[in-house]
């Protein structure tokens, strides 16, 4: 695990765009699981920024994202299909066949989440998985006590996670208690992951994940067994690492070979 300390959200999400360059250069048709949130929003338009530039080509990516909402259509603004296709893909070059998000409608969700397990699989894998991080720990929908063995499924949220999204709904009324999220160990098969996190809201959970035990019950502390995970974070959410201090070092003191 390595944790990536910047002073700024905007500064993080330029670091993490380098490093998704970086794939995309040395591997045009490389698949990326992606996120949805408020997370990695900046993340976002430094890609966009940079597809604009011709810095980067998506025509041959694949993309998979981490969940959906039970019970919500593609086109509902608060779906995540919707918010994908709002903040990421209509400004780049990426072939809308080679978009996957799971299908908040299906009419059979176990069998919709082993033929969405296949499709990862059929493409050879993910290569580079964006997280977010709730404020209990959770990566995807994979709540508190989910299983570090879970494949996607059906999740039903917690009424911390209703609450923390009720902001992009209406009412927390609103707000669907079902999911079909990615599970921990398909997540765990990425190739690469990069976990994003800001603010002071985040930094205790972001010091249990880093720091603490391994444990079922903040499941992005699973992460601490991934071999190439990185942990990009803003100052603010660094404010309760035990070994902050460490972690800027080291980051700094990385041979030129290995800085991107």
């Amino acid at each position: 695990m390595e944790v990536i300390i910047q002073p700024s959200p905007g500064d993080c999400a330029a670091t993490g765009a380098r490093i998704i360059g970086q794939l995309l250069k040395g591997k045009t048709e490389a698949v990326l699981g992606l996120a949805t949130g408020s997370t990695p929003l900046p993340l976002y338009r430094e890609l966009i920024t940079m597809n604009q530039r011709g810095e980067l080509d998506f025509s041959t990516v694949t993309s998979f994202n981490l969940d959906e909402y039970i019970g919500l259509q593609g086109d509902h603004p608060c779906s995540y299909r919707y918010f994908m296709e709002q903040e990421l893909f209509k400004d780049i070059n990426i072939e809308a066949e080679r978009t996957h998000v799971p299908d908040g409608l299906a009419v059979d969700v176990s069998d919709h989440c082993r033929a969405y397990e296949q499709a990862i699989r059929d493409c050879g894998g993910i290569d580079l998985q964006i997280l977010g991080l709730g404020t209990d720990g959770h990566i995807g929908f994979n709540e508190p006590g989910s299983s570090l063995g879970s494949r996607t499924r059906i999740k039903t949220l917690t009424g911390k996670t209703c609450e923390d999204n009720a902001r992009f709904f209406e009412s927390i009324e609103e707000v669907p208690r079902h999911c079909i999220t990615m599970g921990v160990a398909t997540i765990m098969e990425c190739r690469q992951i990069l976990l994003f996190a800001f603010g002071e809201a985040k930094a205790e959970i972001i010091a249990k994940a880093i720091e603490g035990p391994v444990s079922a019950m903040v499941p992005a502390s699973v992460l601490q067994m991934h071999p190439e995970v990185k942990i990009l974070i803003d100052d603010a959410a660094a404010s309760c690492l035990e070994h902050a201090d460490y972690y800027k070092e080291v980051f700094a003191g990385k041979p030129s070979w290995q800085c991107f």
